[in-house]
């Protein structure tokens, strides 16, 4: 029986203080007992004329309680174990349960040495003999009611009474059978005591009993694959019933539960075989899931050690890439699917292969060897945002493991998107299913997004902007989940920052950091393989060729899939720029800024790399060597978006594409991204208009100087 918890046990409860009537209220006696005095008593007594009174102890009051009405005074809590009436006495039934006969059933998990002779339990005829019936009380308990106390002859299959009339020392049950017109019943549990399912290596062949939550039920063509995790981590539960049906059918994921069968190892991992499967509830269901959540979430702390580089935006941003650290190793802990979503370039793959490096490991840890398959799931975007598309999927996929696996619903987590009021439709059907998402990005944020999001991670929040990318964000968050990965991402940043052309200056410490082992040229050419091959992959993740760019397997095959990629892809660029730089028509706005503008579905190739925004960006790099130190806009456009490249011009495009929505409402005009590098979309009819309207919004814009390209490559070259 549980304790109290109004009086925690002990019957009563103080409702205040009276005079110790020993003493009066002084807290000093002037005799004592010399058989139980103490030395300092008899000390004090000798010295000052008096001595501590024995009753108060000095205080001179003592407590003035009451029997604990919640209890009735008994300290615990005494059910009926039939009818769950509270009772006020320690017994086991309440007046009215006790009137009738008590018919115990024996749980599975259950022997001989439960059994209780004279108790009536329920049987099943299981065989008949010419000397009597044998009757289970249970798949593991027999017993046998001799023809001599049978009245009639049962049939195989029919459910009976018996009476147990003695039990051998070899096992043997006698039984007795009775028939009973009234009666309640009492399951009768195998009582053992709770093994952590940390610990189970050490019991393997014993009978255990492990209380935890349900985290998946996996149906095989056998068993019924049951993982339950307590307050130690994670065990796994096997249940026949028969070939591919399922076990238990009531239990599914999230119950908390009370599992008890014989440890084995199978495969060289525990497992318990289960013989007794049942649900907790009430109060006992909260203690275990209150003990669960505790374990676990001291178990989700993350590391602190410290950043690669000084960045005085990123230890403004500590606490919340600490908060998103610690959400993945708890989804982790808990065996909760993870899907990461990033964009699908240089800076969000690198920063998503960065998460998945550091949890993986920790993935298998928890769930054992093959939990990555159904545990994780990486997916690119081919827009720096998440779109329906994105959502549609992820929720498509996340229903059927419900179903099929009763599996929990996923942590979604967007890298290099997820902070735009573009993301904003896609979080809310999302947040419909019950998603929950954090965000990595460093896109000009827009606060909606906030209330779909448990965190947020970007630098506009701590005062910095896009130039700290989110690869170098991520890298740092994966040391905080798992610091032993950070030899194999310590070059993840560079390479981001190489990939989104960062001039912030953690980039070039970054880019320092790594120089030893991948040179400034190395680093570009991974970004670029990157891009290329994240073209080719579409919304493939690509597990092995992005682990084989990103030097994380062999070195000798990373040179030559880099090398063969950037090959590849700087030819498809020469020739991409063959036909488009005639047709660039440049034009210098009053404020001296050159704009540039590319019909980029016209005068390029379609449907190949570089598409049009990485074809605009290399437009755009050629005009700016063209125009060395002058601010510098190109404008990509097709019959319904444009992509926008700039240098030493001081844009806003998000507040841009507001304005634009406001000033040509019949526009249908959406988009966003960096201050400075962006898209808009709009429809066809009102190109012309939206482009006419843009092109003045840039010439309003104030311009920096700018440092000619010559001496910004040296600059590189020496960092």
């Amino acid at each position: 029986m549980n304790l109290c918890e109004e009086c925690k046990g002990k019957g009563y409860l103080q409702v205040g203080e009276k005079p110790c009537p020993n003493c009066s209220g002084s807290g000093k006696t002037e005799s004592i007992s010399l058989g139980e005095a103490s030395a300092s008593d008899m000390k004090e007594l000798i010295e000052r004329g008096s001595a501590k009174c024995a009753v108060c102890h000095g205080s001179g009051s003592i407590p003035v309680t009451e029997s604990c009405e919640a209890c009735c005074g008994l300290g615990r809590e005494y059910l009926c174990l039939v009818c769950g009436t509270k009772l006020t006495t320690k017994k086991e039934l309440c007046e009215k349960c006790s009137k009738k006969p008590l018919v115990h059933i024996l749980d599975q998990a259950c022997d001989t040495s439960d059994v209780v002779v004279g108790d009536i339990y329920q049987g099943k005829v299981n065989g008949l003999a010419n000397f009597g019936a044998f009757v289970d009380l249970n798949d593991h308990v027999r017993g046998l009611a001799h023809n001599k106390y049978l009245k009639s002859k049962p049939e195989v299959g029919d459910t009976i009474l018996v009476c147990v009339r003695n039990v051998a020392p070899n096992g043997n049950i006698e039984l007795e059978p009775v028939e009973l017109d009234e009666y309640n019943t009492l399951e009768v549990d195998k009582d053992l005591p709770v093994s952590k399912a940390g610990e189970l290596e050490k019991q393997v062949g014993k009978l255990v009993s492990i209380k935890g939550e349900v985290i998946q039920v996996k149906q095989t063509g056998g068993p019924t694959i049951f993982t339950v995790a307590d307050d130690s981590g994670l065990v796994f539960g096997a249940a026949f019933e028969r070939a591919g049906v399922r076990a238990y059918a009531e239990i599914d994921s999230e119950t908390m539960v009370r599992m008890i069968g014989e440890v084995t190892l199978r495969n060289g991992q525990v497992q318990i075989e289960i013989r007794s499967l049942k649900q907790l509830w009430g109060g006992e269901a909260a203690r275990v899931k209150e003990q669960i959540e505790q374990a676990i979430d001291k178990r989700a702390e993350p590391s602190d050690p410290g950043f690669l580089v000084e960045s005085d935006v990123m230890n403004r941003l500590k606490p919340a890439m600490l908060a998103v650290a610690k959400e993945i190793r708890r989804a982790v802990l808990k065996s909760r699917p993870i899907v990461i979503r990033h964009h699908a370039d240089a800076d969000g793959i690198t920063a998503a292969v960065a998460i998945e490096t550091a949890i993986l490991p920790l993935i298998k840890e928890a769930g054992g060897p093959d939990s990555e398959y159904y545990n994780y799931r990486r997916a690119p975007s081919k827009a720096p945002f998440y779109e329906l598309e994105d959502v549609t999927k992820d929720l498509s996929y996340a229903l059927e493991d419900q179903t099929r696996h009763g599996q929990k619903m996923p942590l979604i987590v967007l890298m290099d998107n997820g902070s735009t009021e573009e993301d904003v439709p896609a979080m809310k059907q999302a947040q419909v299913y019950g998603l929950e998402m954090l965000v990595v990005d460093h896109h000009h944020p827009n606060e909606v997004v906030d209330q779909y999001l448990i965190g947020h991670v970007n630098p506009a929040h701590a005062g910095g902007d896009f130039g700290i990318t989110t690869g170098m964000l991520a890298t740092e968050i994966a040391r905080m989940i798992y610091p032993e990965v950070e030899s194999k991402i310590k070059h993840f940043p560079a390479v981001s920052a190489v990939g989104d052309r960062s001039e912030a200056p953690e980039a070039t410490r970054y880019i320092k950091l790594v120089e030893d082992k991948f040179g400034l040229e190395d680093l570009k050419k991974m970004a670029l393989a990157l891009d290329y091959e994240a073209f080719w992959l579409r919304f493939n993740e690509g597990r092995g060729l992005i682990n084989d760019i990103l030097c994380l397997g062999r070195l000798d095959r990373h040179q030559k899939i880099v090398d063969l990629l950037c090959d590849q892809a700087n030819g498809m660029i020469d020739e991409q720029l063959r036909a488009t730089m005639g047709n660039v028509k440049s034009t210098k706005l009053p404020n001296g800024v050159i704009m540039n503008v590319l019909d980029v579905e016209n005068f390029a190739h379609k449907f190949t790399f570089p598409p049009p925004g990485k074809t605009s960006g290399e437009v755009h790099d050629r005009l700016c060597k063209k125009f060395a130190g002058k601010p510098v806009v190109t404008i990509g456009y097709g019959p319904d978006f444009a992509v926008l490249r700039s240098r030493g011009v001081r844009m806003n495009i998000p507040q841009m594409v507001r304005e634009l929505m406001v000033e040509i409402p019949n526009g249908g005009v959406s988009g966003g991204g960096h201050l400075v590098v962006g898209s808009i979309k709009f429809v066809g009819g009102m190109r012309k208009d939206v482009l006419a309207k843009l092109a003045e919004k840039i010439a309003a814009c104030a311009v920096d100087e700018v440092i000619p390209i010559k001496q910004v490559e040296e600059t590189a070259g020496h960092s």
